[in-house]
């Protein structure tokens, strides 16, 4: 269900019960527009490249305000189990409420999460057997799929953005995939 529609109906005779409830749990949240998209990967990419520069794995996280342009929060990977997006997202609910979250872009309640390179594309980077990243078939979209009481949009990959997020990841996974197996 959309968070704009408040008349959905549960019995045939009116508005869901539940609709205010939703409209004030899930504020509208402004769209994305092509320059921030490119802004917020950039803005990931700063993170990423740094974490290279200190040989941590390629993934960065970036929080971005309702205004889809200020970076809020940014965090890397620390390791296998404590992801860059996972470990931000619990950072931002030390710092923020669950109503500002949701109109923000990355994850756990909050309204947007934009991604710029694919997961077949990390195993391609990675290689298979890789020791630094065993990357597993599941994709974004279907991990969110099937939730009916929240919309959490998605964009990406990014074709552009992924491009540049791909070949400089690669930079890191190329060292790896050599001693992989």
């Amino acid at each position: 269900m959309s968070t704009q529609d408040t008349t959905s109906k549960t019995d045939g005779t009116g508005p869901s019960a539940a609709a205010p409830l939703l409209t004030s749990l899930f504020p509208a949240r402004t769209p994305m527009t092509p320059p921030q998209l490119a802004a917020g990967v950039e803005a990931a990419l700063a993170v990423q490249r740094r974490a290279v520069t200190f040989g941590r794995r390629p993934f960065a996280a970036v929080l971005l305000g309702p205004d889809n342009e200020t970076v809020l929060l940014s965090h890397q990977s620390v390791d296998q189990v404590n992801h860059a997006e996972s470990s931000l997202a619990r950072l931002a609910y030390c710092h923020y409420d669950k109503a500002f979250l949701w109109r923000c872009t990355l994850w756990a309640h909050i309204g947007r999460i934009v991604f710029a390179g694919s997961n077949d594309q990390l195993y391609e980077l990675t290689g298979p057997g890789n020791k630094e990243n065993f990357t597993m078939d599941w994709h974004t979209r279907d991990v969110l799929k099937g939730c009916p009481q929240k919309d959490i949009e998605v964009i990406g990959p990014l074709e552009a953005e992924g491009k540049i997020v791909v070949e400089e990841s690669d930079k890191y996974w190329s060292t790896t995939r050599s001693s992989s197996g």
